[in-house]
């Protein structure tokens, strides 16, 4: 990295020209950087030329679909994005409101609809001042969004990777077999592996990390995953089965919030088939707020042992 020009004063650098530099890349634009920020580009186009002037070096290449950033930012960018944990998690101490902030949750959308009307009241009493803003994603989007800090803390499905996050799990759910009503295998008073060979499977778009995990299911089993027809979400997959285009696994949760005692589908397990999911709170090492969550974590683990006991496993 190049140096800064001696006796240019560092002084002169302001906590939100390093913000406006965070927001600029990763927004990938100073047009949506400034909608996000509620700043015209303008102030923006001042702040980043003072932040380039006063470190001597170009931050960003402009092009006409946006900006790319120079070697010397994209080395940088880390680094602001652990000022801004540290600011905020200096204001908070500060306030004394630990565990009484406002944190950004992400959920997985095969899980978080299903188990957060559920645990949420609970921890609403525990932490009266606690505020959480869902936003669901996929695992990987998750994670990556946990690692930019477009996130404070995640629950999501293991595995995941990464030595700079800390992960706690929390419970295994089971997932569960569900035929159509006029399937042959909804007459048999008990489901064997065996009887699953050949049978085409239906499931979830491959963007999911269930899909991975049905799709390896089936071929223990020797079924077939039927990619003819891939579901968009857990209800989309479930109302192929109702309309009779094949049989599905469904996770345990949403089998209990939202099917019940069905009258159009079977659902039941399978005798010598297990297919699990480990699920898990996840946030930064460095993350300031590193020892609530660990409270929150131990929180939900509680409440989910109360509430959901014989639905899921605590971990």
């Amino acid at each position: 990295m190049r140096q800064v020009r001696a006796g240019l004063g560092l002084e002169q650098l302001t906590f939100k020209q390093i913000r406006y530099f965070q927001a600029i890349a990763e927004a990938g634009s100073f047009r949506r950087a400034a909608d996000r920020l509620g700043v015209t580009q303008p102030t923006l186009t001042v702040q980043i030329a003072a932040l380039e002037s006063t470190l001597n070096t170009p931050l960003f290449e402009r092009q006409r679909s946006g900006v790319v950033l120079t070697p010397v930012a994209r080395d940088l960018l880390p680094r602001a994005r652990r000022i801004a944990e540290e600011i905020k998690g200096f204001a908070e101490q500060a306030q004394g409101v630990s565990g009484q902030s406002t944190y950004r949750l992400g959920v997985t959308p095969t899980l978080g609809p299903y188990l957060l009307p559920r645990v949420l009241p609970a921890v609403h009493r525990h932490f009266e001042n606690l505020r959480l803003y869902v936003r669901e994603g996929i695992p990987a989007q998750l994670s990556s969004d946990l690692k930019s800090a477009a996130h404070d803390v995640i629950l999501t499905t293991l595995p995941l990777q990464g030595e700079d996050l800390e992960v706690a799990p929390l419970f295994r759910e089971s997932s569960k077999l569900a035929v159509p009503l006029e399937h042959p295998l909804a007459k048999k008073s008990e489901i064997l592996a065996e009887d699953l060979v050949g049978e085409a499977v239906l499931t979830i778009d491959e963007q999911h990390l269930y899909h991975r995990q049905i799709s390896a299911l089936c071929e223990s089993l020797g079924a077939t995953v039927n990619r003819d027809y891939e579901g968009t979400s857990l209800d989309t997959l479930r109302q192929m089965v109702v309309m009779g285009m094949g049989i599905t696994f469904l996770p345990a949760l949403y089998v209990t919030s939202e099917i019940g005692d069905s009258d159009t589908l079977r659902v039941t397990d399978v005798e010598g088939v297990t297919m699990n999911r480990d699920h898990a709170l996840v946030w930064r090492r460095r993350s300031p707020a590193r020892l609530f969550f660990r409270q929150l974590a131990e929180t939900m683990r509680a409440i989910i042992d109360e509430q959901l006991v014989g639905e899921v496993t605590p971990l």
